[in-house]
């Protein structure tokens, strides 16, 4: 039989504004705010009631979604994504509160905005779908791939993904190589996995690059999916791998929690980013600022992927990479992902006049200027700065408010992401609290006090699809 630390339950995993009010302000915070508590009861017991409360904890998601949400299947006719298998959602889908209009609400004051709680939910930060528990969560699609290929079950037993397909990327994405531009997408329209890696990039890939691909595919223990009796899958994992999240060096929506923010309740949901352009990136992790890709991906393994607890991590298994012989290769391979083709774009990645439309052509005037895009988002740099910024959202709200359990807190500097084939990435945002592009235009809008109009608006959604 395994041995069950005694320990009380973490008195703010759960809690509200108050509650949280009076944690922060007490010092020294108790241990239980910062580390994972371990198992008080039989992996049985844990498993038992986790599957009980799942129907609810499911329900009460799917209510907030809907609340805040049009998550309806309306896609824009004849757009696609890069791999030409889904289409890009179409229009704005946070919801107003009532009485309100986008424009009406632009001509707000923050403070107006704040003390009469108009700020539209959809904008506020997005929960995990159990916040009090965390941890990855993976959408349907890529569970059934690793599945089926691998064996190897990446569903959890407490939670399911919350968000609808039509909501989330391309699967599988394509995947474009700097190192071999001629041969376009080179995924055979498969995942990549374990067991398929070698057939298809023999030949392509360098000696060193196959190696950095192979440990990228390699499961390694993580948090909810490793061998003890601390996890939330029903039999011991091998764990998870890079490319599990990453499907393809792209997104398949996958979440977790942010690993550089404590207590529980105000860790904000992580969706997944791209590794597309990574060889242009300068900083890594939203909040985490990692100076190089190797860095980042030994990090990872030593602790995020434990929810950034590196005791945890021990506990459960840990893979130390080595950073001369291994990380360096796994960052060789990720430095060779290209961005899907635009080929409405110079080598500069500024709109061609001879193959870009009026509206197209509109909406870059207007991200270089009127809207303020341009100045994180910046064309000859892939669309980024390679910087952090803080948007002082809460400038809108009242910081404390709880929704689902999670603690609403400032976001605080977040690193500017590529626009570069932004339209295969829903949803938007470090959290994926925005559904569509429109929802990222009336969300900037309002933050930047840029007040566009609905030509300029409509415009400027028309040019991020040419990206």
């Amino acid at each position: 039989m395994p041995r069950f630390v005694s320990l009380a339950l973490p008195c703010v995993v759960v809690m509200g504004a108050a509650a949280f009010s009076m944690a922060v302000a007490s010092d020294p915070l108790p241990p239980d705010l910062s580390y994972r508590p371990l198992p008080t009861m039989p992996f049985s017991a844990i498993r038992a009631n986790d599957e009980a409360q799942k129907p609810a904890v499911m329900e009460r998601q799917r209510n907030l979604l809907n609340d805040r949400y049009d998550l309806a299947n309306r896609p824009i006719p004849g757009v696609m994504m890069s791999g030409g298998r889904k289409p890009v959602q179409q229009g704005v889908r946070v919801k107003l509160p009532a009485g309100e209009t986008w424009d009406s609400l632009a001509a707000k004051s923050p403070e107006e905005i704040r003390q009469n709680g108009l700020l539209p939910k959809g904008f506020m930060p997005l929960p995990h779908v159990k916040q009090a528990a965390g941890g990855q969560v993976f959408p349907e699609n890529q569970i059934g791939k690793i599945g089926r290929d691998e064996g190897r079950d990446l569903r959890r037993f407490d939670v399911d993904f919350d968000l609808p397909d039509q909501m989330t990327p391309e699967f599988p994405p394509p995947i474009f190589l700097t190192t071999h531009p001629e041969l376009g997408d080179v995924s055979h329209g498969d995942v990549l996995t374990i067991k398929n890696f070698y057939e298809y990039m023999v030949g392509i890939l360098t000696p060193v690059q196959l190696e950095g691909l192979r440990l990228l595919l390699t499961p390694f223990p993580q948090e909810e999916f490793n061998q003890t009796e601390d996890r939330k899958v029903a039999m011991q994992s091998t764990g998870v791998a890079c490319l599990d999240c990453h499907a393809n060096f792209h997104t398949n929506a996958a979440f977790h929690q942010t690993p550089d923010v404590r207590p529980q309740a105000s860790r904000f949901r992580l969706d997944t980013t791209s590794l597309r352009g990574l060889f242009n990136q300068q900083i890594h992790g939203s909040k985490r600022s990692l100076r190089s890709v190797e860095d980042f991906s030994e990090f990872e393994q030593r602790t995020a992927y434990f929810n950034g607890d590196h005791m945890s991590a021990t506990r459960k298994g840990v893979n130390l990479p080595d950073r001369p012989n291994q990380v360096a290769m796994m960052a060789q391979m990720q430095n060779i992902i290209d961005f899907p083709p635009a080929p409405k774009l110079d080598p500069l990645n500024r709109l061609d006049p001879t193959k870009a439309s009026e509206q197209e052509l509109k909406g870059e005037q207007v991200f270089m200027g009127k809207g303020r895009c341009a100045e994180c988002h910046i064309p000859a740099l892939s669309f980024m700065d390679n910087n952090m910024h803080d948007l002082k959202l809460e400038r809108f709200y009242k910081i404390g408010q709880t929704f689902n359990d999670m603690v609403a807190i400032p976001d605080g500097p977040i690193k500017t992401f590529t626009l570069r084939g932004i339209k295969d990435s829903p949803p938007y945002l470090h959290d994926g609290r925005l559904m569509t592009l429109a929802d990222t235009v009336e969300f900037f809008n309002l933050v930047l006090g840029t007040k566009l109009n609905q030509e300029e608006k409509d415009a400027l959604v028309a040019y991020m699809l040419t990206l």
